[in-house]
């Protein structure tokens, strides 16, 4: 079993930035598949960032530029480092793992971009 908690969120003015921090109860590189998920009331959760364990990166096409996914493997975490921050980036977000053949949930942060 993995327990994630994130950690980083609140609320920013627009064009900020804030950086989101998940760690994880076991060690970074025995979790596969990490990504950041974002979910706003009323629809379902979508991806933001992946990364996995070999480093290689996936962003959806409204935060590429902006967001930046990165795994620290000597302090078990995983971040997410939101530049240029928009109000259309809030929402709560979820910090994803995968773990022998399953996958695991944080609690989610809020993150709020004030316009």
């Amino acid at each position: 079993q993995v327990q994630l908690t994130e950690s980083g969120g609140g609320v920013v003015q627009s064009g900020g930035s804030l950086k989101l921090s998940c760690a994880t109860s076991r060690d970074m590189s025995a979790i596969t598949g990490m990504g950041w998920y974002r979910q706003t009331p009323g629809k379902q959760r979508e991806v933001v960032a992946t990364i996995v364990i070999g480093g290689a990166t996936y962003y959806v096409d409204s935060v590429k530029d902006r967001f930046h996914i990165w795994r620290d493997n000597v302090n078990d975490r995983m971040y997410l480092q939101m530049n240029n921050l928009k109000p259309e980036d809030s929402g709560v977000y979820y910090c994803k793992g995968g773990y022998r053949r399953r996958d695991y949930w944080g609690q989610g942060t809020q993150v709020t971009v004030a316009v």
